[in-house]
């Protein structure tokens, strides 16, 4: 179809996008599917609410700190709207050839009629995005006369000709979506009142009736209405639904987005294998942040960090391999001090965390993630105890003491890293005694993993080197 008369004679008929939406949302939740399957972690929260709201016609806020997938939901949504949609051939603001709107679209099909050419619309091409920061106009956002078109025009400035439209009517028919709503200045949030709600909008002293058709979807981070921003309350007011995110409840929801997301080829994940407990301990390590006294829970600890953590602990061994001329390696524990560069840069530190410095605050969080495993593997440590027939440790303990300690170094290879910790006798009969069914492939990470922990809670001493760590007697 490919004008006005053969768009009438197909039995098109025009629909809002918010009908588009709903209509498509109903046809998958009948089937039972889902255009969200991206997101993990909101199944019986946040997406049940985004479907009521869709299914409402709703205009929708997501209200969640950073790195809760809000951008993400709302770029998911074109998946909900038809593969294609007419519009009049030329429109700035994809004027509907049965219902046009603008002055452009109306001149040109009362001039040619049937004959108006008609051009078809990707769904991918029907989202705007803007993320509101306080230098953004009115004139960005609705529009603004133009003086360039004017004089090509030769019209003067009284005629609505001259008028260049801002980004949201050049959204119709779209989804349109304004990042961080707070950030917007107050006297620009205004302007959207009458397109949320009437239509009507007003450039330079014209005022138009433009009864613009969109899909509105806002995000806000909590924190942003107490230090720089907030959305004003008419324009609350005007938003059908507002929607809270959440960070992932648990290690399995949060593994599997940071598989999702990480951006490890298919070479480094030939050549670097993760055993499952440093997956375990990396996610863990998110979770310790958001609990963390040092770090400010009000900004939030983003699912960014863990994905750039992943990606630094696979560099990290893929590096040591690539030194040592091997084909294949395992990630170590001793290699979770490669992510600290991407824990640093994405903590917002409290007072006391600024005091103790961000790379201390980092090793404080991979110890308190090794801490909290340790239980869900071995018995419980309680204090210091030197008598074997009380502590389970304390044969591993003296065993380490007696041959002057167990230096591991950053850089070894696997043979040389796999016989330093062999020769640890006592390691293995903890590994076959508490842990029989562990994955061999895992379990040199294990008897690392072992030191580490006894050394966080003070049963054997740990030394950084220049370049390695060294586990003696504590002192």
């Amino acid at each position: 179809m490919t004008n006005v008369g053969e768009l009438k004679s197909s039995g098109y008929q025009s629909i809002s996008i918010k009908d588009e939406l709903r209509q498509n949302l109903i046809k998958h939740l009948e089937a039972g599917t889902t255009v969200f399957g991206e997101v993990h972690g909101f199944e019986d929260s946040v997406l049940p609410e985004l479907e009521r709201a869709i299914l409402s016609r709703h205009n929708i806020n997501f209200l969640g700190l950073r790195g809760q997938a809000k951008t993400r939901l709302a770029r998911l949504m074109i998946n909900l709207l038809d593969e294609y949609i007419p519009y009049v051939t030329g429109s700035e603001i994809n004027d509907d050839p049965l219902a046009p709107i603008s002055r452009f679209a109306i001149d040109l099909i009362a001039e040619k009629g049937d004959q108006t050419a008609v051009s078809w619309l990707h769904r991918s091409q029907r989202y705007s995005e803007k993320l509101a920061t306080p230098d953004v106009t009115v004139a960005d956002l609705i529009g603004d006369i133009d003086p360039i078109k004017a004089a090509n025009l030769k019209l003067s400035y009284a005629d609505d000709r001259v008028i260049h439209f801002g980004m949201i009517p050049r959204a119709n028919r779209c989804i349109f979506v304004l990042n961080e709503i707070p950030d917007l200045q107050a006297r620009n949030q205004v302007a959207l009142f009458n397109i949320l709600q009437e239509g009507d909008i007003q450039i330079r002293g014209f005022k138009i009736r433009l009864p613009l058709d969109l899909q509105f979807v806002f995000t806000a981070n909590p924190e942003d209405f107490t230090n720089r921003g907030s959305i004003v309350t008419p324009l609350k007011d005007r938003i059908g639904s507002q929607i809270l995110t959440h960070y992932p409840a648990n290690i399995a929801v949060a593994r599997k987005i940071s598989a999702q997301e990480a951006r490890i080829n298919e070479a480094q994940a030939s050549r670097v294998y993760v055993p499952d407990l440093a997956y375990n301990l990396l996610e863990q390590i998110i979770f310790e942040a958001r609990d963390s006294e040092y770090i400010d829970q009000k900004s939030g600890v983003s699912a960014r960090m863990s994905i750039s953590m992943l990606e630094s602990l696979v560099s990290t061994a893929e590096r040591r391999a690539l030194i040592n001329k091997e084909k294949t390696t395992t990630v170590r524990l001793a290699d979770f001090m490669g992510i600290i560069p991407a824990i640093t840069g994405k903590v917002e530190l409290v007072f006391e965390g600024e005091q103790e410095g961000a790379a201390f605050v980092a090793e404080q969080l991979i110890g308190a993630a090794i801490k909290t495993f340790w239980p869900n593997l071995f018995p419980k440590i309680g204090k210091l105890n030197k008598k074997a027939d009380l502590s389970p440790y304390t044969g591993t303990t003296e065993a380490i003491y007696s041959q002057g300690g167990v230096i591991l170094y950053d850089e070894c290879d696997q043979k040389e890293y796999a016989s330093c910790l062999n020769k640890i006798k006592p390691l293995e009969d903890l590994m076959l005694q508490y842990q029989p069914k562990f994955e061999p492939k895992d379990q040199l990470f294990l008897k690392e993993f072992m030191l580490w922990a006894l050394a966080e809670q003070e049963q054997l001493g740990k030394e950084r080197l220049k370049n390695g760590f060294q586990f003696n007697e504590f002192i």
